[in-house]
């Protein structure tokens, strides 16, 4: 269950065996069934984490009660409320699983722990949230100066696994647009 966490740690920053088994003993796993929620908006975010296996959903929802997908969570990436995490305020979001998800939860005081026993782990932890930054500001710009269609064949290019997994009205969500208008966009994309 941890080999893929390794995998993806290792990708950042290297670890002995020692360090690994030193940051590993502070993740918990947790399966989560399809439809399950790991936070509540209004509740503390007190974990991060890591997926295994599955698909889970990072969002929130409007005052009309439309849902507006902020992030999905595949195998090998991570999902929190990282406001919550980080400040201890409460979710502006809810996260669920699209699917059966198996991951690794790593409570704020496990994560402190961890960053003391195993120093590597900060500058993992450090480089993780700038990538995190990076790909939010870029979504940011995405959203605010590209097309639906410009969006969607990002979206396609750079998450072809999401793709893959996820229901199209979960993907228009993510994209700010309704499930009929990628309708229309994937169909007039179809006749090109």
């Amino acid at each position: 269950m941890f080999s893929l966490l390794r995998a993806h740690i290792e990708k950042r920053v290297p670890l002995t065996d020692e360090e690994f088994s030193i940051s590993a003993k502070y993740f918990v796993p947790k399966t989560i069934k399809k439809h399950q929620f790991l936070l509540n908006e209004g509740d503390v975010c007190k974990n991060i984490g890591f997926v295994n296996s599955g698909c889970l959903r990072e969002y929130s929802i409007d005052n009309k009660g439309t849902e507006h997908i902020i992030q999905f969570a595949i195998e090998d990436w991570w999902v929190s409320d990282l406001h919550s995490f980080l400040s201890g305020l409460p979710a502006t979001y809810n996260i669920d699983a699209l699917q059966d998800s198996e991951i690794l939860l790593l409570e704020k005081s496990e994560r402190d722990k961890m960053l003391n026993a195993c120093p590597k782990m900060e500058r993992f932890f450090r480089l993780l949230i700038e990538a995190n930054h990076v790909a939010s500001h870029q979504r940011i710009s995405d959203s605010l100066g590209a097309s639906a269609e410009e969006r969607y064949l990002k979206f396609i290019k750079t998450y072809p696994k999401l793709f893959e997994q996820v229901p199209q009205n979960q993907i228009a969500s993510y994209l700010g647009i309704t499930p009929q208008s990628l309708s229309r966009i994937r169909k007039e994309l179809s006749h090109k």
